[in-house]
């Protein structure tokens, strides 16, 4: 079954909660003990009353209660019941000193008979505090007083408790959340820095944090203020660390691009000479003049030396490649037609790997995108390349173009076993190699899924992949009209 999800509160909720929880109970509290202790003094007052009325009560064996009450001072409110030669009457003052006669109920006699002090209903009079008194004589009486000033005094009690218990309770809330949030200003302060510190991409690239809690929040006096300026201190660390490496990255990019320039005359050097080597061989060979100096040891080494040379030129073009896109740098840009572009790749992968099924499934209109024509069809090639060498022969590859989204996207997609998950986070990372998941059929530099991540960089695209056994998909997304490279 289905359960919402359960917000945990803040925690100048729970500080308000709780000191505000805590008065409340003491609040409350201390108003029902008064309350019991107001109702026990006005009880008591009352009984006195009672006592009093009853002490002035002239006995007589043959007045009614009516008369009784007529004759002597009573306390307007003075209830009495008498028993004697004239029956059982009763009889009560009221507030304007007026004596009022009642009937009196036999149940009431039976329970006062029984209890001697009790509080009880007087039928159409109200609820009274009786006591009965015996008379040597023979006469009884049973005298009270109303209890109506009681619960009026303790109602008066309990709502003044009441309310002045909840009016303190709001202020104190209000207060206390003052309090708590000006306290907790500090703690809001750090929390909001590393908010904004956390948002900042530091992946790549140059890297400044100029993110810092403010100075007023970085007492160290305070435990707040302490974590304020731990957190200053822990981002100019960090700060300096990004700096360090975006050196250290600059000089190795630097290092890269020098190094890879200075290789390629060498390299030209050795791979002219080696071709000259062979031609005179093999014109010597084509003349029928052998030269027995030159054995088939040596024809050998300088064909390996040929094919190294070649396979080390290759190398260090990609790695000068990669260095200048790093800068920003190799990019021209002009309008490009990605559908006629994924058309002319798909034809050349064709012809190069005959034993795989090619599609192609393009538009009827061309989809335009800002970008370097020969860096995009390098693209296309090297994905195309990629489903061909690292699949078996009669896998079926095709190439999509389609525009969703206001983007332009070109997808290479193959049938093949798919890529394995150990490696799939890294495919993009130079020197990556599929070797351990695809049949492997010729040798490669392992930069040609970075390079051509780092073009559709930097045509401010997106390069990336779905693979599971039996379906591997590149899509390359990029804008799909002419935009400005520099916005």
């Amino acid at each position: 079954m289905a359960t919402g999800t359960r917000h945990k509160w803040s925690l100048q909720a729970r500080l308000i909660t709780a000191v505000v929880s805590f008065v409340s109970i003491i609040l409350i509290t201390v108003g029902l003990a008064t309350g019991a202790i107001l109702g026990t003094i006005v009880s008591d007052n009352l009984d006195s009353q009672v006592t009093r009325a009853a002490e002035r009560v002239h006995w007589s064996p043959t007045a009614t209660a009516e008369q009784i009450l007529s004759d002597g001072p009573v306390e307007p409110g003075t209830l009495l019941i008498v028993g004697n030669l004239a029956g059982t009457t009763g009889a009560y003052v009221e507030d304007d000193g007026t004596v009022s006669t009642f009937t009196v109920d036999a149940t009431l006699l039976r329970k006062l008979t029984q209890q001697g002090w009790a509080t009880l209903p007087v039928a159409d009079v109200g609820e009274y505090r009786l006591r009965i008194a015996n008379d040597p004589t023979g006469v009884f009486a049973i005298v009270g007083m109303p209890t109506s000033e009681v619960s009026a005094i303790t109602a008066r009690v309990v709502t003044t408790v009441a309310l002045l218990t909840a009016g303190g309770l709001l202020v104190l809330a209000a207060v206390i959340a003052l309090i708590i949030r000006s306290s907790l200003a500090p703690l809001r302060s750090v929390a909001d820095t590393a908010t904004r510190v956390a948002a900042t991409p530091m992946s790549e690239g140059a890297v400044t944090i100029s993110e810092r809690v403010p100075e007023e929040d970085t007492d160290d006096h305070t435990e707040i203020g302490r974590v304020g300026l731990a957190l200053n201190t822990l981002l100019d660390h960090v700060d300096s660390s990004l700096a360090a490496r975006q050196r250290n990255e600059e000089r190795m990019r630097a290092f890269v691009a020098d190094a890879s320039h200075e290789l390629r005359t060498p390299l030209a050097s050795i791979r002219g000479y080696s071709e000259l080597s062979l031609r005179g061989i093999r014109q010597q060979d084509a003349a029928g003049m052998p030269s027995p100096v030159i054995t088939e040891t040596t024809r050998e080494s300088l064909e390996r030396i040929q094919a190294q040379s070649l396979r080390m030129s290759a190398l260090v073009e990609d790695l000068l490649l990669l260095a200048r896109l790093d800068e920003g740098k190799e990019l021209v840009y002009g309008a490009v037609d990605l559908t006629r572009l994924a058309v002319e790749a798909v034809s050349d992968a064709r012809v190069a790997g005959a034993d795989h099924d090619w599609i192609i499934d393009v538009p009827d209109e061309p989809v335009i995108v800002a970008g370097d024509t020969s860096r995009l069809t390098q693209v296309a090639a090297n994905l195309l390349a990629n489903a061909r060498v690292h699949t078996p022969a009669g896998t079926t590859v095709s190439a999509s173009v389609a525009v969703e989204d206001g983007d332009a996207l070109l997808r290479i997609h193959d049938d093949g076993p798919g890529i394995s998950p150990d490696i799939a986070d890294e495919l993009f990372e130079r020197f990556s190699r599929a070797d351990t998941s695809r049949a492997r059929q010729t040798g490669g530099t392992g930069l040609g899924l970075s390079i051509a991540k780092a073009i559709v960089d930097g045509h401010g695209g997106v390069l990336s992949v779905a693979s599971e056994p039996g379906s591997t998909t590149f899509t390359v997304r990029l804008p799909a009209r002419p935009v400005d490279p520099a916005a």
